[in-house]
């Protein structure tokens, strides 16, 4: 696990385009992963809703997503930036990504928690996404609950459509 502090976390910017883009490359299929050009079009419009975790100046895990008061993922946000609304409800998460090499050591794990809880502070009612089955039990752990079959046709697969809820405290 990476229990030791030996990476940092922070927003994305214009000049980490070919890094997001090489890692997307790495952990998702031509079919399922964004291209270059629509990580360019995010990054001009929300790049504070990438978050980068780095290992010695290497992007190791990213996790990306606009924000909207629409309370569903669809798939045409993955290339229309122009939906993103600063101050919508709802984080949506378009990818949760680690270089494969860095795998199972807890990062991802790591950056997840930071987006819930930047989320929280945000007072967003919550986070969306959408992951393959295989992936459920993942999220799950997290508090994120499994909605049943999205309807997503996002690279011809099969998504889960699953949401974090944040509790109201009084």
């Amino acid at each position: 696990m990476a229990k030791e502090k030996n990476y940092i976390i922070r927003h994305a910017s214009l000049s980490d385009l070919d890094a997001v883009a090489e890692l997307e490359g790495l952990c998702f299929s031509k079919a399922d992963g964004a291209t270059r050009e629509s990580f360019e079009k995010r990054l001009k419009v929300f790049p504070d809703h990438f978050w980068l975790l780095e290992v010695e100046g290497v992007l190791v895990s990213l996790v990306n997503g606009m924000v909207t008061d629409g309370d569903t993922l669809l798939d045409e946000m993955y290339d229309d930036a122009g939906m993103h609304k600063e101050e919508g409800d709802w984080q949506m998460i378009f990818g949760v990504e680690t270089r494969p090499d860095y795998q199972r050591k807890g990062y991802a794990e790591i950056l997840l928690k930071r987006v819930i809880g930047d989320t929280r502070k945000q007072n967003r009612k919550g986070l969306v996404l959408t992951c393959k089955e295989h992936m459920v039990h993942y999220y799950e752990k997290f508090g994120f609950v499994n909605e049943g079959l999205s309807e997503s046709i996002h690279g011809g697969a099969q998504w889960y459509h699953m949401r974090y809820q944040m509790k109201i405290e009084f």
